[in-house]
């Protein structure tokens, strides 16, 4: 007589390969997917998202007001994890939803400078901004005029709003009273100045340098115009520090036409020369680039475009850069790359950052056929 199914002992092994399966298939249910390019957020999805102030978090950009609780105390803050493994900084940045940092110290409010930031083609909403200013009569101007221009900006069409905005007050007093040209890169103000915008530039970078961050491009307040591309195009050299060259526009009255001339001798190649005067200088002595009466012979990146033949495919390895506008990869900053405020193998500023990052192990790159402009005083 057959034995009826529901009296039939299941087998232990059945019971096994039962519950690996239904664990799995549960697993398999409960993993969020992970696309390889991130989806474009809509208009729609941002206007859900957006800041209920102009003014928000770098590190979580259209960051809400905490829901209250039942007790009528704020819940508190969600624990957020960052795999920074699974950041990148590549060469189609746009594409693959790179958040960048834009950096401004800030010193004068130029509207040429804010209205070029707005025309940047970049994702608006992978960028968020960081700016600096002393407090001083002309920082104070500054960030009044900043603050009306991002309150338009920030309550405009959704899409042209930036992620998020910070502006910073320096905790220390300006070496210059005046931020006249003449006065600002005179030979005598240098090391003062330049040691203090080195801690500016830190204090804004640590300050908002998010997780979520792959790129950081400094940029000068006076940087009145670039290419619309700016941040695609540094981006997509796919170097970890790389700086085009700063020019300025202005009329040439002996030939009674508009033209361009080198601003930033900043970026350039080491000598032997400059190499054999640090050599004899003292530890608190600096090197300066630019000025008649310390020639280090360097080459500088500024007198290297042939203007007839100019190709922006064409990279060059440097030994020095400058911030007028400099395109870095995060992770330079988070290994420990910064600004030094003292004598750094006779390097301050910039040209410090630059020897720095090749100590850390990384390149440095000029494309001295890509140019942004210098606002004319």
């Amino acid at each position: 007589m057959a034995v009826a199914r529901s009296m039939r002992r299941t087998s232990p092994t059945t019971i096994l390969l039962a519950a690996i399966l239904a664990f799995g298939f549960i697993c398999f249910i409960l993993t969020p997917s992970s696309p390889a390019t991130p989806e474009p957020a809509t208009s729609q999805q941002r206007q859900e998202d957006a800041a209920e102030h102009p003014l928000s978090p770098p590190t979580k950009p259209f960051f809400k007001s905490q829901p209250i609780r039942p007790d009528g105390h704020k819940a508190a803050p969600p624990v957020v994890h960052y795999d920074l493994n699974a950041l990148t900084s590549t060469s189609n940045s746009a594409a693959n939803g790179e958040r960048l940092l834009i950096l401004t110290p800030l010193a004068r409010f130029y509207t040429e400078y804010w209205d070029n930031l707005e025309k940047l083609s970049y994702p608006h909403e992978l960028i968020s901004l960081g700016f600096i200013a002393p407090k001083t009569p002309d920082g104070n101007a500054a960030v009044a005029k900043l603050e009306k221009a991002i309150a338009k900006t920030q309550s405009g069409p959704i899409d042209n709003r930036f992620a998020s905005i910070s502006i910073l007050r320096q905790d220390f007093e300006p070496p210059l009273a005046s931020q006249e040209e003449k006065v600002r890169h005179s030979m005598s103000a240098q090391k003062e100045r330049r040691e203090s915008m080195s801690r500016a530039r830190n204090s804004l970078v640590f300050t908002t340098l998010g997780p979520d961050t792959s790129w950081v491009l400094w940029l000068d307040s006076d940087v009145v115009e670039t290419p619309k591309t700016l941040i695609q195009d540094l981006t997509g050299y796919d170097q970890p520090v790389i700086v085009p060259n700063c020019f300025q526009r202005y009329y040439d009255t002996t030939k009674r036409k508009w033209d361009v001339r080198p601003y930033d001798f900043n970026s350039w190649i080491d000598s032997q020369t400059a190499q054999n005067m640090a050599a004899t200088m003292g530890p608190d002595e600096i090197l300066l680039e630019g000025y008649a009466e310390m020639p280090t012979y360097r080459t500088l990146m500024a007198y290297l475009p042939d203007m007839k033949n100019l190709d922006t495919r064409k990279m060059v390895a440097l030994d020095g850069v400058g911030g007028t506008a400099l395109m870095v990869k995060a992770d330079v900053h988070r290994d420990g790359a910064m600004f030094p405020a003292f004598p750094f193998f006779h390097l301050v500023e910039t040209e410090g950052f630059a020897k720095m990052a090749k100590r850390l192990g990384y390149e440095v790159i000029g494309v001295p056929d890509y140019f942004v402009y210098h606002y004319n005083e």
